[in-house]
């Protein structure tokens, strides 16, 4: 406490920081005895003026310590609420000011403290000025990426302090009106013009009045917010942060039951999933080529937190989301046909496995061609392993399949009109490589295609997807194989890379031999000579899923004079196989 009430700020700093400390591992006695005294020192280093800046930063750290330790003891909760209550106003003249990083940093790690352990705090008088505060802040263009993220994460479980469907439905509203307000700016001249009135008309019904838009105390301050959807203040980052505030408000838990605006928040994710770059013959004149090229560098980051957006809502509402399946389908077949990036495509295939597992059957039969087309394309045996031949660093955000042709300056987004469809089995010509997770998403979404619909209508492609998968199966063995025997050499993301692509590729191959056929699976010998070249894997997570491959293999009714020569195999070869049959 001496140290803490120093005036040579190194000894005020080191005070502080062994007062956190002491918060998080002091008895609970001693904590419930001191807390009062300890919260008025560090307090006053928050509050008052002169006061240097890591010593500030030091003391708000210790503060969201205290806080935290607080929120264990419900006795004392009328206290905590209090002490939150002094520290709000601070906080958000911090925040509002031109201070630090490390200051926001510390101000928004507080909020949030105070918003999980004590709420009621900011649900009594603070709440429209914490939103307003925050969204200013995620809007201003002056904050890194990480704070952002923290931010928006502040502003997702702000309505938690209030509790209430209408706080929830309220800021979900006004969150998707500005990032649908933002998007007119971003995409002026590339889209028609009824897309942003299409997603305004389901958020606000006719005869209603729109909510105060987000970042705005009261309807003088529309100026303000209007002032900021200007492009040169970072709109990317601004609509990103949004999004991701969107995301987390699906995901987190509430304590009640709300509305999703499941209609609204499908429009606004097509409305960016479909912006490819291109501009119509009437409007070319009014874009400038370095404007078309700049909004082109800025859409991958659009299109990627648009389907983070879908897959938070599939992953919410799975099996409600019924209704709606026929837009979805036809949502990610269009899109399917343009997607290239690798990490885009790993997210559409998380979005249709979702679908896949939560409405089953009934949306398989939709999307059976356009997973088996993609599947073709990202798993044909004629591409070369991504992690054999890795892209280099400045190729890596480079179109995978280059027979749509390369974009050039003067017409930056014409080229993403140049698409070619792909049938069953082929691939295109002239490829690139395909990276592993790429591959790795592929299979997961065939497992579950497999799974789910691997009878229905199955005659005009099983025969060619069981083939293609013992040839990629086969491939990942071998080549992990290669790459074990040079591992030495080879960094552990890249060996960790083939043993989920090996795995992946087991799994898939398993439900093929698993999944109702109208004829008898002609690959099971390979299959079995597959798994049990397994043996040499003693001990690690492939073998274990191939003993249960062995299995369920067993029980799917094959040779069992074939399986009990493979056991007998493996006993000789010296491989324990007993503990694993046990464990599994």
């Amino acid at each position: 406490m001496l140290l803490v009430s120093s005036d040579v700020p190194d000894k005020c700093w080191g005070g502080v920081c062994l007062l956190g400390i002491t918060c998080q591992d002091c008895s609970s006695h001693r904590f419930l005895a001191s807390y009062s005294s300890w919260f008025q020192k560090l307090h006053v280093h928050v509050q008052a003026p002169g006061v240097s800046n890591f010593v500030r930063v030091a003391s708000i750290a210790s503060l969201s310590d205290l806080f935290t330790r607080l929120g264990q003891f419900p006795n004392v909760k009328k206290d905590g609420v209090s002490f939150s209550g002094k520290l709000i106003q601070p906080f958000l003249k911090l925040l509002n000011g031109d201070g630090s990083e490390a200051l926001w940093d510390g101000g928004v790690n507080m909020l949030c403290s105070i918003l999980c352990y004590f709420p009621s705090a900011i649900h009594r008088h603070h709440y429209d000025s914490v939103e307003t505060t925050i969204a200013l802040k995620i809007m201003s263009g002056k904050c890194s990426t990480c704070l952002l993220k923290k931010l928006a994460h502040c502003l997702a479980i702000l309505p938690q302090s209030k509790g209430d469907e209408e706080t929830w439905s309220l800021l979900m509203q006004k969150i998707l009106l500005l990032i649908n307000s933002h998007l007119n700016d971003a995409f002026q001249f590339l889209e028609e013009e009824t897309k942003s009135t299409k997603v305004v008309n389901l958020l606000v019904p006719p005869g209603k009045d729109p909510p105060t838009p987000l970042g705005c105390c009261n309807s003088s301050d529309k100026a303000a917010a209007e002032a900021t959807k200007r492009p040169n203040r970072l709109l990317t980052s601004s609509v990103s942060a949004f999004m991701l505030c969107g995301c987390e408000m699906l995901i987190n838990p509430y304590p009640v039951q709300v509305n999703i605006p499941v209609k609204a928040v499908l429009a606004l994710i097509e409305r960016v999933l479909m912006v490819d770059g291109s501009v119509s013959q009437s409007l070319l004149p009014f874009v400038t080529a370095m404007q078309q090229e700049s909004l082109c560098s800025e859409l991958p980051m659009f299109h990627s937190d648009a389907l983070d957006l879908l897959i938070a809502l599939t992953k919410v509402m799975r099996s409600q989301m019924l209704p709606h399946a026929a837009y979805i389908v036809r949502l990610i077949v269009r899109y399917f046909k343009n997607c290239s990036l690798p990490e885009l495509r790993v997210k559409v295939y998380s979005i249709i496995k979702t679908l896949l597992m939560s409405m089953g059957i009934g949306i398989a039969k939709f999307l059976t061609q356009e997973v088996v087309n993609n599947v073709f394309i990202d798993l044909n045996p004629d591409h070369q392993d991504g992690l054999a031949f890795p892209i280099p660093p400045s190729k890596a955000n480079e179109v995978l399949y280059p027979n749509k042709k390369k974009r050039k300056h003067a017409s930056a987004a014409k080229s993403l009109e140049d698409n070619h469809e792909t049938g069953f089995g082929e691939a295109p010509k002239n490829h690139l490589v395909v990276p592993a997770n790429v591959k790795i998403a592929a299979l997961e979404a065939l497992e579950v295609l497999l799974t789910v619909g691997g009878a229905l209508r199955s005659d005009s492609w099983r025969k060619n997807v069981d083939t293609l998968l013992i040839s990629v199966a086969t491939n990942s063995i071998h080549d992990g194989w290669n790459i074990e025997e040079n591992s030495i050499c080879m960094p552990k993301e890249q060996i960790h890379m083939v043993e989920k692509l090996q795995l992946a590729a087991l799994r898939a191959l398993l439900a093929s031999l698993l999944s109702q056929s109208h004829v008898r699976p002609s690959n099971i010998a390979r299959s079995l000579e597959l798994f049990q070249s397994g043996r040499q894997e003693t001990g690690t997570k492939k073998m274990c899923t191939l003993v249960a491959s062995l299995q369920l293999l067993f029980h799917k009714g094959l040779s069992l004079l074939c399986l009990i020569r493979m056991m007998m195999s493996c006993i000789a070869s010296g491989f324990k196989i007993r503990k694993n049959l046990r464990l599994h």
